[in-house]
């Protein structure tokens, strides 16, 4: 079996849709078959909330992160922290608020690599392994960096999110520089995208003419995705023929396809 193809969803601006990417490009791997995990580095949590409805049923992130900080002569397994959903193939280690307390911890004692070498011990056994992470660039936005081959950017086509990609395109260059030169990034998603509005346009062509990698097709701004959250049923589970469902399908298609060609 091949090695799983490791993606982290990453931005330091908020509400640009992280989690919703992370959770429906998944789960739709997952319903093609494709044994899927998610970890969630967000001590919000809000991709375990979305993809489970009710708490964790078992450590998740936090309890791999915390054996790290004590000497264990039988540490556990990193298969032992993760749990199933209701969904066959589709995987996740869950988060929770407490993850929270251990970040200057983890930080101070060097353990950023920890999750790399978890996922190493597990890439035979997963297709796909999707990362979220916070949106700030603390400990474990860095180690999700560091853990992953692809870093696929959010962009909610305003003009502040266009002045963060600089940013975010330097950080990625030192993660690469310092730690993990197997990282690239596959590409920009347009999301929440308004076809008909003059100033996602503009952006969109404006970030195409810096060369920058604009991946469609774009994603389009739809109150189905508030009630995807509020049933916890990503959008290929809850309207399998709605159009914005249909765009995740073709998005994740587009990123197979890239990924099988290089």
């Amino acid at each position: 079996m091949p090695d799983s193809m490791r993606r982290v969803v990453f931005n330091q601006k908020g509400g640009v849709g992280k989690t919703t990417l992370v959770c429906n490009l998944a789960a739709i791997g997952a319903a093609q078959g494709r044994r899927t995990l998610i970890v969630d580095l967000d001590p919000q949590a809000n991709c375990s909330h979305y993809l489970l409805g009710q708490a964790a049923e078992s450590p998740g992130v936090t309890g791999f992160f915390e054996q790290h900080l004590s000497f264990r002569l039988n540490p556990q397994s990193p298969q032992e922290f993760i749990q199933s959903t209701a969904w066959q193939h589709l995987h996740l280690l869950a988060s929770d608020p407490t993850l929270d307390e251990l970040e200057s911890k983890l930080e101070s004692r060097y353990k950023m690599f920890k999750l790399r070498e978890a996922l190493d011990e597990l890439h035979t056994h997963y297709d796909d392994i999707w990362l979220d992470t916070p949106p700030k660039l603390g400990f474990f936005a860095r180690t999700g960096l560091i853990a992953a081959e692809r870093c696929l950017i959010p962009f909610d086509c305003d003009a502040f999110s266009r002045r963060a990609l600089y940013g975010l395109q330097s950080v990625l260059q030192e993660i690469r520089t310092d730690h993990n030169p197997q990282l690239r990034l596959e590409g920009v998603i347009v999301n929440q995208y308004q076809p008909r509005a003059r100033l996602p346009r503009q952006l969109v062509d404006e970030l195409r003419s810096e060369g920058l990698p604009i991946l469609e097709p774009f994603l389009s701004a739809s109150v189905r995705i508030r009630e995807s959250h509020q049933h916890a049923q990503p959008l290929i589970q809850l309207c399998p023929q709605h159009k914005l469902t249909q765009q995740f399908n073709a998005l994740y298609q587009r990123l197979q396809c890239e990924s099988t060609s290089v």
